[in-house]
């Protein structure tokens, strides 16, 4: 029994050594293949930019639908060529307030249509392919609720589609208005600043496939249509178009100079629900479209990328099981001192984490000048990381066995600066899962450890059980502290 729990802790740490040392290669890549400046096309006149569609999928986002319809009508681009849709399938008052806005923005001169559904079938994607159908304009820019995009978007983005007849979408850097407003949120922006600064950037100069990542993009709407249209039979309906797309032939293009700023969840319970859904849409999309990419003429290095990018949600399984084992395996290895394989397996981990750090270090360094300073958070990050594992676990494994689950959209409360609050939101989550309780008892379970390692004298397992710890307990806490809230 002892060695079969010792093959198992040994095929996790594999799994997770492996995913770990893709950020090497990530880094690697980054500092082999330098950045060439996209060109833009021809600067044509005002009275020749193609017509644009604006697409604002909105469902139940009473606080920020004002800000986001007022943030595109001052888009850079003439009124006569721009075409604003505002697919609102809320449920509450928000449909109101859509209208509102929508009618004072149509006296100003603006092309601006509320198109509401009361089914909300197909979700967000179904919302997308509904307008898509109705559209007007040769592109199609498309932005959550909670992005205001500076007026000069379209001037940066439109005139790549229109000088590359072979792009079929343009993706910009995500930006965060709200990112200093807690521990909660700044690590929130260091995975997404890796992700866009390095995982898009790098994949976008390796030319394997990327991924439109729901907003902040502008698609050509012939391409949109010659993939198939909008899916929703994954909750990520954004890679699953991404990989049909170019799975076609067409190309992408990624801008980490032309940013968007979003608002990040403040509250975990939101983020939770973000993260579940990205997880599990992932994976439904690995399901669905990796066979096809093996089965296809591209080239060795685009399959293996987009291996990994599709199926790196595996490794939260794997991060809960090791946690489950962390204990057992101290106390096998205690039992046992001639099984020196334990400390040469985490030699490995560790090579993993190193390689993890740099990863982020670089994406930091490329787009942070206080970029020392954030990196002082890492550790966090990782705790953190460990943390979601039971989130996310769930979501792998209602994937893995096609539970099929609604969309949920993540509230929005209009957070951007300090003294801002969302616990008077009409939003707010104030139900205790499940998975918060065995995230307490993870935390329970890990201090109970903590104190067994001390007194077998295991100081080299205290590190990562202290994240480990940290991770489980913070979240946990945080999902009790935010659901109890009151404002």
């Amino acid at each position: 029994m002892e060695l079969i729990l010792l093959g198992f802790y040994v095929l996790a740490l594999s799994v997770l050594s492996i995913f770990g040392l893709y950020g090497l290669v990530m880094v690697i890549t980054y500092l082999r293949l330098k950045p060439s400046d996209p060109q833009l096309g021809p600067l044509l006149p005002d009275s020749e930019l193609p017509l644009v569609t604006v697409q604002l999928p909105v469902f139940n986002e009473r606080y920020v639908v004002e800000r986001l319809i007022s943030a595109v009508c001052e888009l850079d681009w003439p009124k006569e060529r721009l075409e604003i849709q505002v697919l609102d399938d809320s449920t509450d008052d928000t449909v109101l307030l859509s209208q509102t806005v929508v009618d004072r923005k149509v006296a100003e001169g603006y092309d601006v249509k509320l198109l509401h559904r009361t089914n909300r079938s197909g979700f967000k994607a179904g919302a997308l392919k509904e307008g898509l159908s109705v559209a007007r304009g040769e592109f199609l820019a498309i932005f959550d609720a909670d992005f205001i995009p500076s007026s000069n978007f379209l001037r940066d983005t439109v005139p790549h589609l229109v000088g590359d007849p072979g792009i079929g979408m343009v993706q910009a850097r995500w930006e965060h208005i709200n990112s200093d407003y807690s521990l909660l949120t700044r690590v929130q922006a260091m995975a997404l600043d890796a992700h866009f600064a390095m995982e898009q950037q790098v994949r976008n100069r390796a030319r394997v496939f990327i991924n439109f990542n729901g907003t902040a993009g502008v698609w050509r709407k012939s391409c949109i249509i010659e993939a198939g249209d909008w899916h929703s039979d994954t909750l990520t309906e954004d890679l699953d178009l991404s990989y049909r797309a170019q799975l076609s032939g067409w190309r992408f293009l990624y801008l980490n100079d032309v940013t968007v700023p979003a608002e990040l969840p403040a509250e975990v319970n939101g983020l939770k629900l973000q993260q579940f859904r990205w997880t599990k849409g992932a994976i439904e999309t690995a399901k669905k479209h990796l066979w096809r990419v093996w089965q296809s003429d591209q080239p060795l290095l685009v399959k293996l990328h987009a291996t990994v990018h599709l199926t790196s949600n595996v490794v939260f399984p794997f991060i809960l099981f090791i946690a489950l084992l962390n204990l057992p395996i101290i106390l096998i290895k205690k039992a046992h001192p001639e099984l020196d394989l334990y400390y040469n397996l985490m030699a490995i981990f560790i090579l993993a984490s190193i390689s993890t750090f740099l990863f982020y270090l670089v994406a930091q360094r490329d787009i942070r000048g206080d970029w020392k300073r954030r990196m002082l958070l890492f550790p966090v990050f990782m705790a953190g990381t460990m943390g979601l594992a039971v989130n996310n676990t769930k979501a792998v494994l209602e994937a893995v066995f096609n539970k099929k689950s609604e969309f949920k959209r993540t509230p929005k409360y209009n957070i951007t600066k300090k003294e801002d609050t969302w616990t008077r939101s009409l939003y707010r989550f104030s139900k205790i899962s499940l998975g918060t309780v065995i995230e307490l008892l993870l935390a329970f379970y890990f201090a109970v450890g903590i104190a067994i390692s001390i007194w077998l004298v295991e100081i080299a397992a205290l590190p990562f059980q202290l994240m480990y710890l940290f991770g489980f307990g913070f979240a946990g806490y945080l999902s009790l502290r935010h659901a109890w809230a009151r404002g």
